[in-house]
């Protein structure tokens, strides 16, 4: 199936989070698409984000998929996790949340879907809100599990690409 992908970046308050799932689960059955958000705080970059939709969708295509929805896949990818349960850990929380969403579906159904979305967040640019910077160094090392070790032998300006190099391996990873 030819699936179109959107994304949309913005801040968001929460202060019920099952109920925000709801309203945004909701929005994505009613225009027939998928809708993943995600924490733009733990999102190392625009390449991050890109590739794990990527590695997600081509998981998908070839039936390797171990979440069986596409929104699910989608965060396993872009936490670097093999396990679904922790890979919640990139994932909305109650609160103040600087938040990606990414939409998979038809286009027609994707503006429509859009529109709501953007009912319910303050829209801010993807490339304001993705790019790496040093207020998510600390949140990244910790999900991502990155040591020292790594950052002195490749350096600190190479920690994107180690969040890309975990991403890579999700699929082997315990």
């Amino acid at each position: 199936m030819q699936r179109e992908i959107q994304v949309i970046c913005g801040n968001v308050n929460i202060p019920n989070l099952s109920g925000f799932l709801k309203s945004i689960n909701s929005i994505a059955s009613e225009n027939d698409i998928i809708i993943q958000g995600l924490n733009a705080d733990l999102i190392a970059g625009e390449m991050h984000l890109h590739f794990a939709v990527g590695k997600a969708l081509r998981a998908i295509a070839a039936g390797r998929n171990i979440a069986n929805d596409p929104g699910i896949e989608i965060m396993r990818y872009a936490s670097g996790e093999r396990q679904i349960e922790r890979s919640f850990s990139i994932g909305l929380c109650k609160g103040e949340n600087n938040a990606v969403f990414v939409l998979l579906g038809k286009m027609d159904n994707l503006v429509l879907a859009l529109s709501a979305l953007k009912e319910l967040i303050t829209e801010k640019p993807c490339s304001e809100l993705l790019a790496y910077s040093d207020s998510k160094r600390q949140g990244i090392l910790s999900v991502f599990g990155i040591t020292d070790a790594e950052i002195e032998a490749s350096g600190e300006e190479h920690i994107p690409e180690l969040v890309i190099e975990r991403v890579a391996l999700a699929d082997f990873a315990k």
